[in-house]
Parts: C-alpha cells; sequence; structure tokens
C-alpha cells in the first residue's frame, strides 16, 4: 500500500470517526495503518539524519553522533 493510500484511508477513517463510531474491524485497521505512517515518518527521519552533517568552528564537516 502506498503512503498516499494510507494517508487517505486514515482520513477517511477520521471523518467517518466525526460522525460516529468505527467498529472494532475500523478501530483495529486504524490503528494499523496509524503504525505504518508512523514507521514510515520515523524512517525517513533516520535516512535524513543518517546523511546530515555538522560543519564545525573549525571549518570540518562532522557526520552526526548517535546518541
Amino acid at each position: 500500500m502506498k503512503m498516499n493510500e494510507v494517508i487517505a484511508r486514515i482520513n477517511e477513517l477520521a471523518h467517518k470517526a466525526k460522525n460516529g463510531p468505527l467498529t472494532p474491524a475500523e478501530l483495529a485497521e486504524r490503528d494499523h495503518l496509524r503504525r505504518i505512517y508512523i514507521d514510515s515518518v520515523k524512517a525517513n527521519l533516520v535516512g535524513e539524519l543518517e546523511n546530515t552533517y555538522v560543519l564545525g568552528t573549525d571549518g570540518k564537516k562532522r557526520k552526526l553522533q548517535h546518541k
């Protein structure tokens, strides 16, 4: 499932939840889709940070260190 489809389905379920309660199956689907989205955002952030460098006062580039 593409991320655009995941986001669209999350939004559909959110609109439906505003108008009335969701079924247990829809709640489970919403939780699963939210987890997919959160994991994707985390992976993208880690990827960005893996390729981020800090320019020191001495002019040298240093890769960010994991804490």
